[in-house]
């Protein structure tokens, strides 16, 4: 960014309903000029703004292997989500970014990745994903275990049914409860459903993104598997506002999620605070 305090103009080009509760959904966004598109890496997050409203960080849901364009996935929760969803395709809004750091690609080169999330804050392991199968020779296994409250509420259904059938990712979902009507995955929370999966953790990786509860019991399940703890990468959703370090919103002691994070490994967040 030449400016990192001002948006580029970006115009909505598709807006995908994400649940059955109709509070989650997609936008795709794409430029409004071509030399103002910008590299980033899977883990990574932009500032979202709507003119006189504000602005929201979220994770960058797309891959940088899905040219032309930016996915996000949003949460409808109060002001600007509440415009951005309230908004149609056509209408012109701002991106600030891309901010903080990614996922430690370099290093997962070569090695088995478990992947572990809960909720909508999948977002950015889609990315991870999307960008890994692109890219499937640099990877071993690949193991991904998703949860939600129930299957209405889990994010791009007609790519997880792509993945399932994808030999080239062993992909387990699962519901807290059961569910009414025909279910095929498991049932449980996700750090039970994990264990019961039991991925190996021999030459492997862990990403780890969801509510912080979860990360809370999913982090034990791991260790227990045999994963140590600068092997466990955890993506954190700590409240952010500016993005770039300014304001001390997000701030773990003395880190800054924002702009040290938000992928931090465990081994580094048992050295902070426990604030997140």
């Amino acid at each position: 960014m030449i400016n990192p305090y001002i948006p580029y103009p970006v115009i909505i080009e598709d807006i995908v309903t994400e649940n059955d509760s109709r509070d989650l959904k997609t936008f795709k966004l794409v430029f409004d000029r071509k030399e103002d598109e910008f590299s980033y890496a899977p883990g990574q997050f932009a500032e979202v703004s709507i003119f006189g409203k504000g602005e929201s960080p979220f994770g960058i849901a797309s891959s940088p292997t899905e040219k032309g364009y930016l996915l996000f996935t949003v949460k409808r929760t109060g002001i600007v989500t509440d415009e951005l969803h309230n908004s149609e395709k056509g209408r012109k809004i701002g991106v600030r970014g891309p901010l903080g750091n990614s996922f430690p690609w370099k290093r997962m080169e070569g090695k088995n990745i478990v992947i572990v999330s809960g909720g909508f804050a999948f977002t950015t392991l889609r990315s991870a994903i999307t960008y890994m199968l692109y890219n499937r020779e640099k990877f071993g296994k690949i193991t991904a275990v998703y949860g939600a409250r129930e299957p209405g509420e889990l994010l791009y259904k007609e790519l997880l049914k792509e993945w399932q059938e994808n030999s080239s990712i062993d992909l387990t979902l699962a519901v807290d409860r059961e569910p009414e009507g025909d279910w095929s995955g498991k049932i449980g929370l996700v750090p039970n459903v994990l264990k019961e999966v039991g991925p190996s953790a021999e030459k492997a990786l862990a990403l780890v993104c969801g509510p912080p509860i979860m990360i809370r019991y999913t982090t034990p399940v791991l260790l227990e598997l045999g994963f140590k703890k600068e092997d466990i990468i955890l993506s954190l959703e700590n409240r952010m506002k500016c993005g770039i370090g300014k304001c001390g919103r997000c701030n773990i002691g003395s880190k800054y999620v924002c702009l040290d994070g938000p992928v931090f490994t465990c081994a580094e967040l048992e050295n902070l605070p426990a604030e997140y």
